[in-house]
């Protein structure tokens, strides 16, 4: 071969070639504008994404006390401020919710336990308590008993299983005692306050809430249960303790000797919105809630 031939050949493929790499570097510019443009849309939908979330409603997961549900459930009703998703499933399980991040309220019809202050701490929650309101355990029985009255001691009595029948007490029949689980606030001040914490009679019907235990007593003649004041209605018969009658009134002067606080727990470094929500709670307008629930306002 010629060396004007290998020129040429030579010539021909540096001009093949550099055609070659032209075409690359369109091919690779278009698709930098591809990217680019796709780049800008992407950022043009988080932004929109973000103005959507700014302008919806920040969501409060409650967890807990069944005494406290009803509350909780109209205030998340009117409450304006932020969206409300209402769980109620006891007061031990919505503090254990709080302790481990599942909810941003527990809702507690008693206080928190150490053990459960210590668990708390272990997991690095430090909790803030808010009372709410004020509540009586009512104890009840079907509206047909003839019995009117028991005093503390007698109540223990029944609920420890030594006593059985409605007679001892001016009634007739077999009892039966309606009970709450363990996981429940109003067992555990029931348990603190009537039962000195001695164990409830094993063969007690036991109960998952308070509207459960009230579809007991008020389908059973013989039954005795204990309930919040504020689901105490005319299917059942709310019995006085040493002679004094639950009712709002005997919570507010301290008379009825069954009463306790009904508690909000949050994490001690809770956002605003939780903050605001806990303000409202306690204002004039929540706590026209709480009466209205049956239960008592804090003033």
């Amino acid at each position: 071969m010629s060396t004007s031939t290998k020129e040429t050949s030579k010539e021909a493929y540096v001009k093949k070639y550099t055609i070659i790499l032209a075409l690359l570097a369109l091919v690779l510019s278009l698709g930098f504008i591809g990217c680019d443009e796709e780049g800008e849309e992407a950022d043009g939908e988080d932004t929109e994404e973000t103005a959507e979330a700014d302008g919806d409603l920040p969501v409060i997961a409650v967890n807990g006390s069944t005494t406290v549900t009803p509350i909780m459930q109209k205030v998340a009703e009117v409450y304006e401020g932020a969206e409300l998703t209402i769980s109620g499933t006891g007061s031990g399980d919505g503090i254990k919710a709080l302790i481990d991040n599942n909810c941003d309220v527990a809702m507690a019809s008693r206080k928190m336990k150490d053990k459960e202050a210590e668990e708390a701490a272990a997991n690095g929650v430090e909790t803030e308590e808010v009372v709410i309101a004020k509540d009586g355990i009512a104890i009840v029985v079907h509206p047909d008993n003839p019995v009117e009255e028991l005093t503390m001691e007698q109540l223990k009595e029944i609920y420890l299983g030594n006593v059985s029948d409605w007679s001892e007490f001016g009634g007739s029949g077999e009892i039966t005692v309606v009970t709450r689980e363990s996981s429940s606030g109003t067992f555990g001040v029931f348990s603190k306050l009537v039962m000195d914490k001695e164990p409830v009679v094993a063969e007690a019907v036991q109960q998952k809430s308070n509207g459960d235990v009230v579809r007991t007593v008020a389908g059973a003649e013989g039954a005795i249960g204990f309930i919040g004041l504020g689901y105490l209605d005319d299917s059942l018969k709310g019995v006085k303790i040493d002679g004094v009658t639950p009712s709002v009134e005997t919570v507010v002067d301290g008379s009825y000797p069954i009463s306790r606080d009904l508690n909000l727990y949050v994490p001690a470094d809770h956002p605003e919105h939780v903050a605001a929500l806990l303000e409202w709670i306690k204002s004039p307008e929540g706590q026209k809630i709480v009466e209205e629930e049956g239960f008592v306002p804090l003033n």
